[in-house]
């Protein structure tokens, strides 16, 4: 690789047209041709499963602080790491999430009675957006009157972080801010009436034998709406396309409900929810031949490493009998995705929903679906007829 004293030489465009078009088949090719490359958008981009989890498994030398801003606890390393982490997994115990199945179910199976039959319909619009707002706020405890503000909030996030514009992102995160301040405030000023929910339980909860301060609660609840609206929304929309693509399989998991759990995660180890995340080299550092100096950004391709052949032989092999320590659908390591048990609760119970209430799962003739772009995955439209 050339590169004078100012500038890098680029292997790849992250955002050009042809990478863009069709994210997955473009990480399949560079992932066999060249593992792990550098570009100015991305910095280096690691796309084989074992340099993915050798970053992983490695937080010594590979941080998550990889914002100026405050992130809990994902943007964090040990030791400070450790204890905020302790405090997030309570709330995402077993009988919690379990507690929480029939509400998922209530809200499931509503959603889905109200799409029109055999007719056109956006799968994403009219079904996946909807349900991971509802689903989220029902969680957390909070009003549907914060429906359509998220929807929207969700949108305008994901097009400031795709433009890396830094002044968008700021008003962006200003304007989440401003409406959890609401909630919080709410909570403080009703005190032991305030509602027996978890955004309510961070207020009580304390750190080091301090309080949360309201810009940590503030960060724990932005992490948990970011990833959980965007990545539930692809979830959904990757499912119902895969389930419309191959009837055979649409078929088999209508007869057979509880091959749901390994199917829905085995579908999107193919077609990826969440592109990639960040690190940074704690020290120089050499991955696949590559030396990596200490302060440089790397991006970790889940779309790529959960398709590598090394480790999946065909990745587009649809099989229910994989190794799941494999399948890094939900990360590894100290960061692993803490929310993993509830997000598997919601995906099972709206598929199963959606698999209960109809007879067919179908493309619409002529009308092929968008795909999202970076860093989004799946589908931005999902033209579909259900009967």
């Amino acid at each position: 690789m050339k590169a004078d004293s100012n500038k890098r030489e680029q292997d790849w465009n992250p955002r050009s047209d042809l990478v863009l078009s069709n994210q997955i088949k473009a990480y399949d090719t560079m992932r066999r041709r060249c593992p792990v490359a550098y570009s100015d958008y991305l910095g280096w981009s690691l796309f084989r499963h074992e340099d993915v989890v050798r970053v992983l498994n490695d937080h010594h030398t590979f941080s998550n602080v990889v914002s100026r801003h405050l992130s809990v606890p994902s943007g964090m390393d040990p030791p400070q790491h450790t204890a905020y982490r302790r405090l997030i997994e309570r709330h995402f115990e077993p009988m919690r999430v379990q507690a929480f199945e029939p509400r998922c179910r209530a809200i499931s199976a509503d959603l889905v009675s109200r799409l029109e039959r055999d007719a056109e319909i956006d799968l994403v619009t009219q079904l996946a957006r909807l349900f991971a707002v509802r689903i989220q706020c029902a969680f957390l405890g909070w009003p549907e009157e914060l429906h359509d503000p998220l929807l929207r909030w969700v949108r305008k996030n994901h097009e400031a972080t795709l433009a890396r514009n830094v002044e968008a992102m700021a008003a962006v995160a200003l304007e989440f801010d401003g409406y959890i301040s609401e909630l919080l405030d709410a909570r403080r000023r009703a005190g032991a009436a305030a509602p027996d929910d978890i955004t309510t339980d961070l207020l009580r909860e304390k750190i080091d034998g301090r309080p949360l301060s309201h810009e940590e609660i503030v960060s724990i609840l932005r992490n948990w709406t970011v990833g959980e609206l965007g990545t539930i929304t692809a979830c959904v929309g990757i499912l119902a396309h895969y389930l419309a693509e191959r009837p055979q399989i649409q078929q088999q998991l209508r007869l057979n409900l509880h091959q749901l759990p390994a199917a829905i995660d085995e579908i999107l180890r193919i077609h990826a929810p969440l592109i990639s995340n960040r690190r940074v080299a704690i020290s120089p550092i050499e991955i696949g031949g590559r030396k990596i100096a200490a302060g440089e950004r790397i991006t970790l391709m889940w779309a790529s490493a959960n398709r590598d052949e090394a480790v999946f032989g065909d990745p587009d092999e649809f099989r229910l009998d994989r190794d799941p320590a494999q399948n890094l659908l939900y990360g590894r390591g100290i960061h692993v995705c803490p929310g993993a048990l509830l997000a598997r609760l919601e995906l099972r119970v709206i598929m199963e929903e959606l698999l209960k209430q109809t007879r067919q799962i179908a493309f619409v003739a002529d009308r092929p679906p968008t795909l999202a772009v970076y860093p989004a995955g799946g589908f931005a439209t999902l033209p579909m007829r259900i009967s």
